[in-house]
C-alpha cells in the first residue's frame, strides 16, 4: 500500500478535526448551560447561541458524514477487538454528529421555539406538540452522554495508539507519515 492510500486526505483530515473541535466545544457549552450556570438573560443569549452552532454542526457535520462515507474509511492498523471497537465508535460519533443537531432542531422547533443562526436568519418556532419535543428531548439527551463516552473512547484509543503503540494511526488523521 502506497503512503497516500495510508493518510486521509486533506478534506477529510479538515472535516475531522474541524467538526470534531465543534462537537466538543458544543458538548462542554451544553453541559456549562444547561447544567451549571444560573436563569438569567446571559442563559437565553447562550442557548441561542448553542442553538447557532447546532445549526453550523449540522451543515458541517453533514458536509463531513457525507464525505467520509464516500471516501470510506482505511484499513484498520490492528484486528480483533480493537478493531472492532474502533468502528463501533467511529460509526457512532459519525450517527451522533447528525442526530445531536437534528434533535435539538426537534426539541427547539416542537417546543414552540425558534432557532437563529448567529443574527443571520431565524427558522420560525413551530406548533407545541409534546410527544415530539419530547422526543427531541431524550434524543439529545441520550445522544449527549453517548457522545462523551464515544469522544473519550476515541481520546484515549488515539492516546494509546501514540503511547503505547506508538503505530502510525495518529499520524493519518494528522497528513504526516
Amino acid at each position: 500500500m502506497s503512503l497516500s492510500a495510508q493518510v486521509y486526505d486533506r478534506v477529510s483530515r479538515i472535516n475531522h478535526w474541524g467538526v470534531a473541535l465543534l462537537m466538543i466545544a458544543m458538548l462542554i457549552m451544553g453541559i456549562y448551560v444547561f447544567k451549571i450556570m444560573p436563569d438569567g438573560p446571559d442563559k437565553g443569549a447562550m442557548v441561542g447561541l448553542h442553538k447557532s452552532f447546532g445549526l453550523l454542526i449540522l451543515m458541517l457535520g453533514s458536509w463531513r458524514v457525507a464525505w467520509r462515507l464516500r471516501q470510506g474509511f482505511l484499513p484498520s492498523l490492528h484486528g480483533g477487538w480493537q478493531a472492532r471497537l474502533a468502528h463501533l465508535i467511529h460509526w457512532l460519533l459519525l450517527v451522533g454528529i447528525v442526530v445531536m443537531p437534528v434533535s435539538g432542531l426537534l426539541m427547539s422547533y416542537f417546543g414552540g421555539r425558534e432557532t437563529g443562526f448567529f443574527g443571520l436568519f431565524t427558522f420560525p418556532a413551530g406548533p407545541k406538540i409534546g410527544l415530539l419535543n419530547e422526543i427531541g428531548h431524550i434524543a439529545h439527551g441520550l445522544f449527549a452522554m453517548l457522545m462523551i463516552a464515544a469522544v473519550l473512547l476515541h481520546v484515549l484509543g488515539a492516546v494509546k495508539h501514540a503511547l503505547m503503540d506508538r503505530d502510525s494511526t495518529m499520524a493519518r488523521m494528522t497528513g504526516r507519515i
